[in-house]
C-alpha cells in the first residue's frame, strides 16, 4: 500500500490508500521503513508524499484496537526516515494526522497544500504518540505549541502551521510535485557525501 519511485538521485516514497484517506497500517510502517533504508543506498533525495485528497489520517483504526499503538513499526519507520543520510522532503498532498506526524516530522523539510489541515489527538483518543514525535514537534515549533497540538488538541491550518515553522511552504496542490523537486535540485546535483556533511552540521553534528 505504498509504491516506492526512483528517478535518478530521488526516491518517492507514496502512500496509496486513498480509500482509507492513506491510513497507517502495520505492514504499510514495515514498508516504509525498508524503503527509507534502501534509499540511503541509492539517493540523494526521499520524498514523503501520497495519493489523494489526504496525506494521511493516521493509524488504521482497526488495526489500533488489535494493538498497532504499541508497535515499534512507528519508530522504525521515523527513524529510517530520519537517518536517511540526504535531504528529505515530505510533500503533503492534505491533511496530516495522529501517528502519520512521525514520518512527515522526520523529513528534513515539510511542504503542503493549503487545504491541509494538522493534528494529532492522542489527548482525546487515550494513546501515547510515538516517544520521538513530541521532541520533534517541539524542536520545530517550541514546547507551548506542541502543547497546543497534542495537550489541546487544536487543529492547526496550513498557514498558521507555517507561522509555526511546523510546515516550511504552503504550495498549490497543482506545484506540488514541481516544488518538491525544485527544492531537491541542488541536492541532486551535488556529491552525496557533500549533501550528508551539510545535514549533519544542519543538525548541529560533527561534519
Amino acid at each position: 500500500m505504498i509504491r516506492v519511485e526512483q528517478m535518478g538521485g530521488a526516491c518517492t516514497i507514496r502512500l496509496c490508500r486513498p480509500e482509507k484517506a492513506n491510513a497507517l497500517t502495520g505492514a504499510m510502517l514495515r514498508d516504509i521503513a525498508q524503503a527509507a533504508a534502501g534509499a540511503a543506498e541509492t539517493a540523494r533525495v526521499l520524498i514523503l508524499t501520497g495519493e489523494g485528497k489526504v496525506f494521511s489520517a493516521g493509524a488504521d483504526l482497526e488495526e489500533m484496537q488489535a494493538g498497532l499503538g504499541l508497535s515499534p513499526a512507528w519508530e522504525a519507520a521515523s527513524g529510517a526516515i530520519a537517518r536517511f543520510p540526504g535531504l528529505s522532503i515530505a510533500a503533503l498532498n492534505g491533511t496530516l494526522a495522529g501517528g502519520a506526524m512521525g514520518v512527515a516530522l522526520a523529513c528534513d523539510l515539510r511542504i503542503a497544500v493549503p487545504p491541509a489541515q494538522f493534528f494529532y489527538p492522542v489527548m482525546r483518543l487515550g494513546y501515547r504518540p510515538q516517544p520521538s514525535d513530541p521532541i520533534r514537534l517541539a524542536a520545530l515549533v517550541g514546547p507551548a505549541r506542541a502543547k497546543m497540538i497534542l495537550l489541546a488538541g487544536q487543529r492547526i491550518a496550513a498557514e498558521e502551521a507555517l507561522a509555526w515553522g511546523l510546515i516550511d511552504r504552503v504550495v498549490p496542490p497543482e506545484s506540488l510535485t514541481d516544488m518538491a523537486m525544485s527544492l531537491a535540485e541542488h541536492a541532486l546535483a551535488a556529491d552525496p557525501g557533500h549533501v550528508a556533511a551539510l545535514k549533519r552540521m544542519s543538525n548541529g553534528e560533527p561534519a
